[in-house]
């Protein structure tokens, strides 16, 4: 590993918290390299000073360095029934819902659930716990800039609302950002707080083996209170909900019996 590229790992972990170590080196260095050439910095030591310098470059960095790409309101119509069948049944049950969005990557999905929630209620009363074993995804999700490519499906009065554009990127509202609490998490390995009124986990479980999953779908009922909501992704269908405790609410949803 060059001495220069070294020390920019070193420098970009002080500065923002991402440690690219984590990621092959080869490949994330040719992607930072393409970039910084075409911007038309000499080496990685300049290319650091620009990014210090220059916002817009800053977020282009970030960008280029995200490898998992999420998206804001990903399968819309799921999010149509959480707002306007499944948030109302749990308000009826408890004003202060607790919340977790589990294996929440770069941040969209909790984002998404605040804003969801802000139809029904004030941004003030929400607060949402997000986990991601992601140590990087985690430190992308707490800058809040998004490309267009992730805000496709995002209802334009919401994206009025609660985004401003940047150059090419799109900034989250602090209000948003202030109901999410990040943490890292394993959730194969840690255990889970308990008692949540929905727990949402989607577009994940289908990295895991069937054996995982299990152990996962266990875990997850377990840490939901009774008539509480398992909201899965739309290729993660439970075909033997009733294993887990838990009975189909909607597609895609599970309560907890």
């Amino acid at each position: 590993m060059s001495n220069d590229y070294l020390e920019f790992i070193a420098s970009i972990k002080k500065k923002t918290g991402i440690d690219l170590s984590l990621y092959k080196e080869a490949q994330m260095k040719r992607r930072l390299t393409s970039l910084y050439e075409k911007k038309g910095y000499q080496d990685f030591n300049d290319f650091f000073k620009g990014i210090m310098a220059d916002e817009k470059l800053y977020y282009e960095f970030l960008d280029r360095m995200t490898i998992n790409v999420s998206e804001f309101y990903r399968n819309a119509k799921r999010w149509e029934v959480l707002q306007e069948k499944i948030l109302p049944q749990l308000l009826s049950q408890n004003k202060r819902l607790k919340i977790w969005s589990a294996a929440c990557s770069t941040g969209e999905e909790p984002y998404t659930i605040a804003m969801v929630l802000s139809n029904i209620k004030s941004l003030s009363d929400i607060s949402i716990l997000a986990t991601d074993i992601d140590e990087n995804a985690i430190a992308r999700a707490k800058v809040g800039t998004y490309p267009d490519r992730s805000l496709q499906e995002v209802p334009d009065l919401i994206k009025k609302k609660y985004f401003t554009k940047e150059g090419i990127f799109n900034k989250i509202d602090d209000s948003v950002k202030k109901t999410v609490t990040f943490k890292k998490q394993n959730l194969l390995a840690d255990s889970f707080e308990q008692n949540f009124d929905l727990i949402v986990c989607r577009n994940v479980l289908i990295y895991f083996t069937e054996e995982a999953k299990n152990t996962l779908y266990q875990k997850f009922s377990s840490a939901l209170r009774p008539g509480g909501i398992l909201f899965v992704g739309s290729t993660e269908q439970i075909f033997n909900p009733n294993s887990y405790g838990l009975e189909t609410e909607d597609t895609f949803f599970y309560r907890k019996l």
